[in-house]
């Protein structure tokens, strides 16, 4: 195999959110009738059932009748829009962010992580990763020729804090990574990071000359009451670091594909250089949606977290009262990533027989680190009915595939 040719193999798409389709039709051990209902798609979000904010599509429809002078802004994004933006984060945060040097507007927070890579990963770089954690973080590491420093997250056992293994970040560290990618809360688990694992985070990265880039994007939906440490305001933080965040996930905006990243003046001059020969910018019109960000009606937040937390809480007691099924309720986000018992087959293979005997959708735990050959992942911002429902058929064809 060329390098070309396994360099793009690694990236892998067939089994990632959205994809399923890719796969086409495959020989399975189909077992039992199918189970009717209404198909669910645990893969993403749904936005039918959780709807944009209020006033984004007029925003959208201003942004166009501003014509050529919103469609062709800088490449790091309109300048008032920036200072726009560069407030509310700064407020939301705690971190002094200047908008003409210090915060860039990108297609989505994916477009956003790719060009926070580009920016500041190098072939050959040791780069640590959690495991587990969002599937473009490995993707990406291998497609910049990265060695990957994989970095254990064990969440079942902290109940109050994420579980990473911080002895473990540190040896990695001292091995000479140069860069530490990590999202919080965890996408696939919902855990947050405690205080005392960011600053230390942030002290190990300062004492080893770390660089980090922190994935932010459900900070806004916090659960229970939860805490939360934006690391990009410690003074103990690093020199070299970017922070990820954008609307489309609590706030249902993903069609705009609106993402920010705030960080390093160095890094984010970097990123406009790389963003200008991939997509030159967030597109124009989608950057007016951001005055909407932070923005929403009164109670509009509150309503909206209560509403997936009653979501999640109905979800974790199904799965916890099946025997041998695992879940740690999301401290944040809309993610649960469920353990199963063993089966008779492989998890990618009962990701295509659910989603072909019961029209549910899930992502297979490969996706978050390869060692989750047991678990697969679920998205709940759902209508409540509908994902109660797939669930239950899911764990129905579960049971006809538990190993005796």
């Amino acid at each position: 195999m060329d390098l070309l040719t396994e360099k793009f193999a690694k990236l892998g798409v067939d089994s990632a959110p959205g994809q399923e389709k890719l796969q086409g039709e495959t020989k399975l051990d189909l077992r039992g009738c199918r189970l009717p209902g209404t198909p669910v798609d645990f893969s993403h979000g749904d936005v039918d059932a959780f709807e944009p904010l209020p006033g984004s599509k007029e925003a959208f429809d201003a942004g166009y009748l501003e014509g050529g002078r919103q469609a062709y802004t800088e490449y790091r994004g309109s300048a008032s829009i920036r200072v726009d933006v560069a407030e509310k984060l700064s407020a939301f945060t705690g971190a002094k962010i200047d908008p003409a040097k210090n915060v860039i507007l990108t297609p989505g927070t994916q477009g956003a992580l790719f060009l926070a890579m580009g920016a500041m990963a190098a072939r050959g770089d040791r780069v640590a990763i959690v495991e587990p954690d969002y599937f473009a973080n490995r993707k990406l590491a291998e497609f910049f020729e990265c060695t990957i420093v994989p970095v254990q997250m064990r969440y079942f056992e902290s109940e109050h804090e994420s579980g990473l293994d911080l002895r473990e970040l540190e040896e990695a560290f001292r091995s000479g990574v140069k860069l530490f990618l990590f999202s919080n809360p965890n996408n696939p688990t919902g855990a947050v990071y405690s205080d005392r694992e960011i600053r230390q985070i942030a002290a190990l990265a300062r004492a080893y000359g770390v660089s980090l880039i922190v994935d932010e994007l459900y900070s806004r939906q916090l659960f229970d009451g939860r805490g939360y440490t934006h690391l990009c305001a410690l003074e103990e933080g690093p020199e070299e670091m970017v922070t990820i965040i954008g609307p489309s996930k609590t706030e249902s905006l993903s069609g705009y594909r609106l993402g920010a990243a705030f960080g390093s003046e160095a890094v984010i001059a970097r990123m406009e250089k790389l963003q200008a020969i991939v997509s030159l910018r967030a597109a124009g019109y989608c950057q007016a949606v951001f005055k909407v960000w932070f923005a929403e009606p009164e109670g509009f937040m509150e309503r909206r977290i209560l509403e997936h937390q009653a979501i999640r809480d109905a979800l974790v007691k199904t799965f916890r009262a099946v025997p041998g099924v695992r879940v740690r309720p999301a401290d944040a986000g809309s993610y649960l990533f469920v353990q199963l018992p063993p089966l008779d087959v492989s998890i990618g293979e009962f990701v295509k027989i659910v989603r072909r005997l019961a029209d549910v959708t899930v992502t297979p735990g490969t996706e978050f680190g390869p060692g989750f050959t047991d678990s697969f992942r679920i998205n709940f911002s759902q209508d409540k009915t509908a994902a109660l429902a797939a669930v239950d058929r899911l764990l129905a064809v579960m049971e006809r595939y538990r190993r005796s």
